[in-house]
């Protein structure tokens, strides 16, 4: 036997032993967790009071704008007529009129602001709900992987089995 041939010999052996192994494909799912949402009446309820408190807080906001833009219109046409300390205490108060409207905008939207909050309040128990059906969903159908095709989670689901975390904390030591 040439050196080719067993070559090709072994090189045959090898993939037929790496085929021999039954080879078991992953179960994917897709879903459209914006669509899910939607379709809940508990979770359109939820965002319709979140968006009228947002609004009605939005008015307030630009309203003391308004309010902060008068004084400065007042300001600018009594300026002249105004002394030095009494144009500085105008200065003053207009400035701390735009901290406190900036403080207020900051506790109302900021990242942990009360819209922030309220959010969490109203949305997340719903959405956690939403969650733990499509968890028990993949379970009970065999699925390995389920993916948000809205794009807005990404990996919603994945069998534990596919976690590989801990080997490549150990690979990396």
């Amino acid at each position: 036997m040439t050196t080719n041939m067993m070559k090709t010999l072994v090189l045959v052996l090898a993939f037929a032993t790496a085929f021999s192994f039954q080879v078991t494909a992953q179960k994917i799912a897709v879903v459209d967790i914006t669509v899910v949402l939607e379709s809940i009446s508990d979770y359109q309820r939820a965002q319709d009071a979140l968006d009228k408190q947002a609004a009605q807080w939005r008015q307030e906001i630009a309203e003391e704008y308004d309010r902060i833009k008068g004084m400065y219109n007042k300001y600018q046409a009594e300026q002249v007529l105004l002394s030095d300390d009494a144009r500085r205490q105008r200065e003053d108060e207009i400035m701390n009129r735009e901290t406190q409207v900036r403080d207020l905008q900051r506790r109302k939207f900021g990242p942990e602001g009360e819209l922030f909050q309220k959010r969490q309040e109203l949305v997340q128990p719903i959405q956690e709900k939403v969650y733990r059906s499509i968890e028990r969903f993949a379970l009970d159908r065999g699925y390995d992987f389920i993916f948000d095709k809205s794009g807005s989670a990404g990996l919603i689901f994945s069998n534990p089995n596919f976690d590989v975390t801990e080997e490549v904390i150990k690979r990396v030591r």
